[in-house]
């Protein structure tokens, strides 16, 4: 049987492609930062930054009193984040994408709206919680209501990467007022960002570069995390005094499991939540299970995890095809559940131990395609087609023929009978086959079930309401529950999967990695530490990763206890 797609890597390649000339225009225009808005005709002076600072009450020269904690804490006052984004050059969709996954995370404390930064009106922020601003593209014409705006200082309000420099030439003393001042992108290898002591990764092979500091006053701000460079130095990450958090690039950008995209994620937390009580949950997903599966293997898993007081989820295909006849000499294959007593038996066993059901797509392939493999079930796609490319590795096509909502919805209706049928309950949680569908297809889903265990696929077009945009997508991972913009609620999974063999230009992925990613979310202050298992690698391994997980202090818990 293939091995389940680790999308995080799947997507590395996309970003790769996509920003590694984008980033090398800004290389040779770095020092050309200036003020582009035709409209910016007055400098904002530094007493109205600190008028409104002031008005909060609080004491500039020593930051003790934290503008986050008066805003997010304030009475009667449910959590409502502005998100804006740049859309200008060829590589204007990035910023779309960016800010679907900004509002996937922000989903988690509130509500959100997002609009292009250039369509921001005066006195808009006022009507937020916290504004977040992602700087995808240098040079972006932002309007002076905007810098007027964030100057000000009554609003809360995170900025990412390019165009820091329109807001401090926008001011007339800003290093005064907030302590700090920008330098310039550093292109080095930083491989490493350091956050509450704990070291997370960052790929050195990206080609974005991160924004340096010319002074930073220790006494006035604070150093939110630090990157490290390959050779040991190092240099502030991201910052933050008075309204103004700062990190000086984009974390969505090739991602990994470990990476310093979990700052962002727990910095939300000070932003939006200050309050948040830590504590860290654990899932566990038992993976490809259908019609095809080893009763016995089912059977011993469920009684491990029963014995360590684990509730896990079962991801169930209730159809299994081989149209091609692959390993039965040509002979074509299909059967459902209710055809294998013998399997449903052991999945009603797992559901005595604590287990529950989810639906894993009808048949987790796509009718005589190879993809991208052979038509198996569970070696395939079944809501988006897939090939493998030359250089070995899986390359996303886009939706399949005949793709609608009515047709992703039949799926489903199909899977529903199958269950019924068997004899087993109808799974109220769904999960994309190899993560992955089109815009129609989660739109089915949301409107069928309203809640997903899995990874999400973003296209341009959704947030924008424009055609949507398949060739080209992001993939996210959540460290904690969220309601994405398909509407959703998403279950998180975090942590992967283990791999005892590379494919696709995927590397192996050990017991070990998968703890050393549950470690590095331990940054994330009420995150989760959630992986899944096929279990045709037995049980040993199962253990080991379910043992280390409770060892570094997260709690199992059940999918019921995290729905709306």
């Amino acid at each position: 049987m293939m091995k389940k797609q680790n999308f995080l890597y799947r997507s590395g390649l996309f970003w790769m492609v996509m920003l590694s000339i984008f980033w090398l225009v800004v290389a040779t225009s770095i020092n050309a930062q200036t003020v582009i808005n035709p409209d910016q005709e007055k400098v904002v002076p530094a007493e109205d930054t600190l008028r409104g600072a002031q008005s909060l009450g609080l004491d500039l020269p020593g930051h003790h009193t934290s503008l986050m904690t008066r805003l997010a804490e304030a009475p009667n006052n449910p959590v409502n984040v502005l998100i804006l984004y740049d859309t200008s050059g060829p590589e204007g969709f990035l910023g779309e994408l960016y800010a679907q996954m900004t509002a996937n995370l922000v989903s988690h404390f509130g509500t959100w709206q997002a609009h292009p930064v250039g369509a921001y009106t005066a006195g808009e922020m006022s009507s937020y919680s916290a504004v977040i601003y992602i700087g995808s593209t240098l040079n972006e014409p932002l309007p002076a209501a905007f810098l007027t705006d964030t100057l000000a200082g009554t609003t809360q309000v995170v900025w990412m990467s390019n165009n820091i420099s329109q807001l401090s030439a926008y001011s007339s003393d800003f290093q005064g007022v907030y302590g700090w001042s920008w330098a310039g992108f550093d292109f080095g290898p930083v491989g490493t960002v350091k956050y509450k002591q704990t070291d997370l990764t960052r790929d050195t092979t990206n080609p974005r570069g991160i924004m340096t500091f010319a002074n930073v006053d220790p006494t006035r701000v604070q150093i939110l995390a630090m990157a490290f460079r390959t050779d040991g130095s190092s240099f502030p990450w991201a910052v933050h005094s008075l309204n103004l958090s700062y990190i000086g690039e984009i974390p969505f950008a090739f991602m990994d499991h470990n990476d310093r995209y979990l700052v962002l994620a727990d910095l939300l937390f000070d932003l939006l939540a200050p309050a948040t009580v830590e504590r860290h949950r654990a899932l566990v997903r038992i993976e490809d299970v259908g019609p095809d599966a080893d009763p016995q293997e089912l059977r011993t898993i469920a009684e491990e995890l029963s014995n360590r007081s684990v509730p896990f989820a079962v991801a169930v295909y209730p159809r299994y095809e081989n149209p091609n006849g692959i390993n039965n000499n040509g002979v074509p294959e299909a059967y459902n559940l209710a055809e294998k007593p013998d399997v449903v038996d052991a999945l009603k066993f797992m559901l005595s131990k604590g287990g529950i059901l989810l639906m894993h797509g009808y048949t987790h392939q796509f009718e005589h395609l190879n993809n991208p493999y052979d038509g198996v079930s569970s070696n395939d796609f079944e809501f988006y087609t897939a090939h493998v490319d030359a250089n070995n590795s899986v390359i996303y096509d886009g939706p399949v023929p005949g793709d609608s909502q009515a047709w992703a919805a039949n799926r489903i209706a199909l899977a529903e009978a199958a269950f019924v049928a068997a004899g087993l309950p109808v799974p109220e949680i769904f999960e994309f086959p190899h993560y992955a569908g089109s815009v129609p297809d989660y739109t089915a889903v949301q409107e069928r079930f309203g809640i997903r265990y899995d990874r999400g696929l973003y296209f341009p077009g959704y947030l924008s309401h424009q055609p949507i945009d398949y060739n080209q997508f992001a993939g996210q991972f959540f460290p904690y529950v969220v309601k994405d913009v398909y509407g959703s609620w998403v279950a998180p999974e975090n942590l992967g999967n283990i791999q005892s063999e590379s494919y696709n230009n995927h590397p192996t992925r050990s017991p070990a990695d998968l703890l050393a990613t549950a470690r590095a979310n331990l940054v994330v202050r009420d995150g989760f530490a959630s992986f899944f298992y096929h279990p045709k690698l037995g049980k040993d391994m199962l253990i080991e990763v379910v043992d280390g997980i409770k060892q570094l202090g997260y709690t199992f818990v059940t999918l019921a206890s995290l729905k709306p």
